[in-house]
C-alpha cells in the first residue's frame, strides 16, 4: 500500500504525506468499531431497556444510517465553507458524545435518541474522504479512498468480535459508553494533521457548482451522474444480501455452528484489503471497465447462493463475491477521484455518503419483504438481478464509449 502512494507522490500537487494518509484511514477504523460492532448485538441490549422481544431492533438498527443520510449534504458544504478538517474533528466529537449518550441510556426513547445523534453528528467516512479529496488528486486520492474502504471493511470483520469477546466483562449496551473513548483518540490523532485550502481558496467549480450545462466527458455531470447510480446499486446489490444470509446457511447446512457461518459472512470482506493493492493497479485507469466487471462478478456470486448445498460451494460464492465486491469498490473510489476533479469536496461525498446510505436502507427494506413472502434466499436473487442489470448497461455504455 505505501509502494503505491510513494511513486505517485511527485506527480500530485498534495499536502499530505502518506503517514499522513494512513492516519486518516486509521482514525477512520477505530471511530468505526461502535458504529458497526455494536449494532448486531442491538437484540441482546433492548430488553435491559423495556423491550423483551428486541421488536425495535430493525428499525433502530437503520436509524444512523437514515439520519446519516439526512445529515450528510449538510455537513459537506458546510465543509466546503469553513474547512474539512474542523468539520472532521465535529464528526469524530460527535460521534463520541453519540456513544456516549447511547451508553448511558436508560429507557428505550433515550437510546433511540442516542441513536438518530449518531446519525446527525456522526458521517465520519464522508468527512474524512472530503478531508483527503481536498489535498489530493488523481491516483493517489483514489488509492486513499481505497484505503478508507479498507479500513470500513477491517472494522466490519474486527468489530463485532472485539464486542463479543467484551459481552461476558462489559454488557454491549455500556460498551457503547466505553467506545467512545476510540472517536475520542481519533480526535486528538486528526487535530495534528494539516488544514487542506477550502475550494474557493484553489479549486475551480465544477458545473454543479456554476450552473453549466450538462456535460459528458470527465469530471462533467454525466460522469457524477454515472458515480451516484453505481454507488446506489452497488449498495444495494451487496447490501441486501447480508440481513438473511446467515439464516439460509444455518438451513441449509444444519449443525454447521454459528462461529462458521459467521465466517462464512465475513469472508467477503476479509478479501477486500489481501486484494486491493492488486485490483487498484488494475482498474485506476479503467474505472468503468472494473466497475462493469465486478457487478458481473457480484451478480454471478450471488445467483450461485440459490443453489448451495454445501459447505465448498458456500466457500467459493463467498470468494467470488469478495472478488467482485473489490473490483466494484476500488473502481468507484477511483471514479470519485475523477469526479472530485475541478469540485467541492465536501460538497460531493457529502451526496455521494446520501446515496450510499439510501441503497442500504431500501435494501434493508427490500430485504425485508422478500424474505417474509420468499424465503431467505429471496434477498440475495434480488441482489444478483440488481447486479446483473447494473453489469448490462455498463457494458452496453462501455461499448458505444469505445466506438
Amino acid at each position: 500500500m505505501t509502494a503505491v502512494l510513494d511513486r505517485t507522490e511527485q506527480r500530485a500537487p498534495a499536502a499530505l504525506r502518506t503517514r499522513q494518509i494512513h492516519a486518516v484511514a486509521a482514525c477512520y477504523f477505530v471511530a468505526s468499531f461502535a458504529a458497526l460492532g455494536l449494532p448486531p448485538y442491538l437484540t441482546a441490549i433492548l430488553p435491559g431497556l423495556g423491550d423483551h422481544q428486541a421488536r425495535w431492533a430493525g428499525l433502530l438498527y437503520i436509524v444512523p444510517t437514515v439520519f446519516g443520510a439526512i445529515g450528510a449534504p449538510l455537513w459537506g458544504r458546510l465543509a466546503d465553507r469553513y474547512g474539512r478538517k474542523r468539520l472532521l474533528l465535529r464528526a469524530q466529537l460527535g460521534l463520541a458524545v453519540s456513544f456516549l449518550l447511547a451508553g448511558w441510556a436508560d429507557s428505550l426513547p433515550a437510546f433511540a435518541a442516542a441513536l438518530v445523534l449518531q446519525g446527525i453528528l456522526g458521517g465520519t467516512f464522508a468527512a474524512s474522504n472530503g478531508y483527503l479529496a481536498a489535498a489530493l488528486d488523481g491516483q493517489r486520492l483514489s488509492w486513499a479512498l481505497t484505503l478508507m474502504q479498507g479500513a470500513a471493511r477491517l472494522a466490519l470483520v474486527a468489530a463485532p468480535i472485539v464486542v463479543g469477546t467484551l459481552s461476558p466483562w462489559v454488557s454491549p449496551h455500556r460498551q457503547y459508553a466505553l467506545l467512545a473513548v476510540l472517536p475520542l483518540a481519533a480526535a486528538v490523532m486528526l487535530a495534528a494533521l494539516p488544514e487542506p485550502p477550502r475550494s474557493e481558496d484553489g479549486a475551480p467549480q465544477g458545473p454543479e457548482d456554476t450552473g453549466a450545462g450538462s456535460q459528458t466527458g470527465r469530471g462533467g455531470r454525466g460522469s457524477l451522474r454515472t458515480l451516484y447510480v453505481l454507488e446506489f446499486t452497488f449498495v444495494l446489490a451487496t447490501v441486501i444480501s447480508y440481513p438473511y444470509l446467515i439464516t439460509l446457511v444455518e438451513g441449509r447446512l444444519p449443525g454447521l455452528g454459528s462461529a462458521v457461518s459467521g465466517l462464512l459472512f465475513a469472508l467477503p470482506h476479509v478479501c477486500y484489503p489481501l486484494l486491493a493493492k492488486p485490483v487498484h493497479t488494475l482498474v485506476a485507469t479503467r474505472p468503468h471497465l472494473g466497475a462493469a466487471t465486478g457487478f458481473a462478478l457480484v451478480a454471478a456470486a450471488l445467483a450461485g447462493h440459490w443453489g448451495a448445498e454445501s459447505l465448498p460451494s458456500f466457500v467459493v460464492l463467498r470468494l467470488l463475491l469478495g472478488a467482485g465486491m473489490t473490483l466494484g469498490l476500488v473502481s468507484l473510489s477511483a471514479l470519485a477521484a475523477e469526479a472530485c476533479k475541478g469540485r467541492r469536496p465536501g460538497r460531493l461525498f457529502g451526496s455521494l455518503e446520501l446515496i450510499s446510505k439510501a441503497g442500504a436502507v431500501v435494501a434493508g427494506a427490500v430485504a425485508a419483504v422478500s424474505n417474509d413472502v420468499w424465503g431467505p434466499a429471496a434477498p440475495i436473487v434480488a441482489g444478483s438481478a440488481v447486479a446483473a442489470l447494473t453489469a448490462l448497461v455498463s457494458t452496453s455504455s462501455l461499448l458505444r464509449w469505445s466506438r
